[in-house]
């Protein structure tokens, strides 16, 4: 074994006379360079995880302030619509009560201009029926009045013809 030495030491075992601070040496000779470069590189990416994890914490912490606000938002445009609903309903309501009101109103004029046509030409009717029966002859009058003529005409006409006899 060309690694051990005369004592029958391992190179690497602390018990042999300066071998750990030799083999420190030569590794350090080694690797020294590029094992401070990779734990700079390490710290470099320690320090950069640790700003992002407290950017992303900041991050965090803003969206939820901002969520807050939005909550809060939120429940103050529901609000506000709840209440511009209620106000809608009672407006329409009241438009729809007034709407009746004036139809009812129209109806009961319609209604009543409807009665006084109705009396105006009940009246008229009753009116032309009397003129219409003042004016009319009646059947038994004309029937004696026709007999009247008819027995004068008779009577005349039978003098006429006496006389006219005699002569």
């Amino acid at each position: 074994m060309t690694n051990r030495r005369k004592n029958g030491s391992h190179p690497s075992d602390p018990t042999a006379d300066g071998a750990p601070e030799s083999l420190d040496k030569v590794r350090d000779i080694l690797f020294g360079g590029q094992m401070r470069l990779v734990e700079s590189r390490l710290q470099g990416l320690e320090e950069r995880i640790q700003q992002e994890q407290k950017s992303l914490r900041a991050e965090q912490a803003k969206r939820a302030e901002e969520l807050k606000a939005l909550v809060v938002e939120v429940k103050d445009s529901l609000r506000n619509l709840e209440k511009r609903h209620a106000k809608l309903e009672e407006s329409a309501g009241l438009a729809d009560a007034e709407l009746r009101d004036q139809v009812l109103q129209h109806s009961s004029a319609i209604s009543g201009e409807m009665a006084q046509l109705s009396s105006r030409l009940s009246s008229e009717l009753a009116r032309s029926v009397t003129e219409l029966a003042d004016d009319k002859v009646d059947t038994t009058v004309l029937a004696e009045l026709l007999a009247g003529l008819s027995a004068s005409l008779s009577g005349e006409g039978r003098r006429a013809t006496k006389k006219a006899s005699r002569s």
